[in-house]
């Protein structure tokens, strides 16, 4: 997890932190208790670094030092705390320490374990903060979900958690993999989840926060994280927050037209089943997993950027995630949405579903998978399939499935679990993926027949010269 080196304890770090003369800087955390600060108190040294403690818990409090917000536990009250309190210590120190000194400033608001309580309990997480003194500042923001049964343990994983970060942005901010890695040292496993980092501001221009979201995926933090069609890495619970899921799953490699057919036939049959103004709320979101990433067993993040790139100029919302397994995806679509989902594939794909290598870790096996897979209002859309050799155009409705799934899968069929989409345009079922990207590899023409106008430039710079 390490990349080979020393891994501090939660002491350790709040202490090295404590004795570097040049930080120095204020704590603001709302809910879960001051648990953050009070290992900067608990270890020496703390008043090198600490120049106030506040829990503004009290909602009226808060709303006169932050302002009114329609939720406390949101990114926009964070965003209000980091920057209240950095300008304020800023004003108030600049003169005597800011020479010396790199300030920050250190917030959360955290819905914690409460009594007889069974929701979501998560939190943001953020500190702004200088790279030398006298700049302007940066942010690093995240998004945390804790996973511990009762509120002490969220509050001891919390506080963790905060002095991680708080470490990894002044001595692991130049890399990426450590300083991701670092944020659950000294945590148990099982017990936190980050599903979103950001690094913000002119000193950080030059990060990439799709490959934040890569690297929470790749290194086990969550298992899956999203970006808009901007690049701008969002939560998934905020993006997917009782809207309607079309999902397509897929490599990418490369995006063709063929994508945006099965995007567009899908989108048609799940408007006779979604009203209007639902359908006008739904999400289309184009799934990466990192299998499908692999290159002699390290994921390739040159090539994740260029797929990305590919699926925002075509105005995609893209989400990367770290399983293969049908039923874990809709598991974790459905945690954040109760309204219809419909999951695109392909015959190939479909396939692949009675395959018990994809629920070996079940032991229901594949009728298990199933079932999980269809637990909530998910429905499987099937793109159909041109059999070069028969010439015959296979579809959802003549599918063969394994032997003993047959009859299970019509089942399936006829209780619309599974639905057919048609074909735009069938010529687009001639060429798969695998022979346009071997054309684009060899340099040829033709690819562009293929692959999306807006999403050939991105292309042609993977060519080699």
């Amino acid at each position: 997890m390490g990349n080979g080196r020393e891994q501090l304890t939660t002491y350790d770090k709040t202490l090295a932190v404590n004795l570097d003369p040049s930080i120095y800087g204020v704590f603001a955390e709302i809910g879960a208790g001051q648990e953050t600060a009070n290992w900067f108190f608990r270890v020496s040294a703390s008043a090198g670094t600490v120049a106030k403690s506040i829990s503004a818990y009290d909602m009226t409090m808060s709303d006169v030092l932050y302002g009114k917000t329609k939720r406390y536990v949101s990114e926009e009250r964070l965003s209000a705390m980091l920057a209240y309190e950095y300008d304020l210590l800023d004003e108030r120190l600049r003169e005597e320490r800011g020479e010396t000194s790199t300030f920050f400033s250190f917030c959360n608001t955290v819905r914690a374990r409460g009594y007889q309580d069974t929701e979501e309990c998560h939190g943001w997480m953020g500190v702004r903060f200088q790279l030398k003194p006298g700049t302007e500042p940066v942010e690093i923001v995240l998004h945390v979900r804790l996973l511990d049964e009762t509120n002490p343990e969220q509050m001891d994983a919390l506080g963790r958690i905060g002095v991680n970060l708080i470490h990894a942005a002044f001595y692991h901010r130049d890399d990426l993999a450590v300083f991701v890695a670092s944020l659950r040292e000294d945590i148990g496993p099982g017990r936190i989840e980050v599903d979103m980092l950001r690094f913000s501001g002119e000193g950080f221009r030059y990060v990439d926060n799709r490959l934040c979201a890569l690297q929470l995926v790749e290194g086990g933090l969550t298992e899956a994280a999203m970006f808009d069609a901007s690049g701008q890495v969002v939560q998934a619970a905020d993006a997917l927050y009782k809207r309607p899921i079309l999902l397509l799953r897929g490599s990418f490699n490369p995006v063709l037209r063929l994508h945006l057919d099965m995007l567009a036939q899908a989108r048609a049959v799940f408007s006779d089943s979604v009203e209007p103004p639902l359908l006008e709320r739904s999400l289309e979101i184009c799934e990466i997993s990192t299998n499908n990433l692999l290159r002699d067993g390290e994921l390739d993040h040159t090539e994740f950027i260029d797929r990305a790139d590919a699926l925002q100029a075509l105005g995609k919302t893209v989400m990367i995630t770290s399983r293969a397994e049908f039923h874990r995806v809709a598991t974790f679509l459905s945690r954040y949405t109760a309204e219809p989902i419909a999951i695109i594939l392909s015959i190939g794909l479909l396939n692949e579903l009675f395959k018990a290598k994809w629920s070996a870790d079940l032991a229901g096996g594949v009728l298990e998978s199933f079932g999980r897979l269809f637990k909530n209002r998910l429905q499987l859309y099937v793109y159909p399939w041109h059999n070069v050799r028969s010439k015959e155009l296979v579809t959802a409705e003549n599918f063969k499935a394994p032997e003993n799934w047959q009859f299970f899968y019509q089942h399936l069929l006829k209780n619309d679990r599974v639905s057919a989409v048609g074909v735009g345009d069938p010529s687009l079922l001639a060429r798969t993926g695998r022979k346009v990207l071997e054309s684009i590899r060899q340099g040829e023409k033709d690819w562009e027949n293929w692959v999306p106008e807006a999403a050939q430039a991105i292309v042609r710079r993977q060519q080699p010269s």
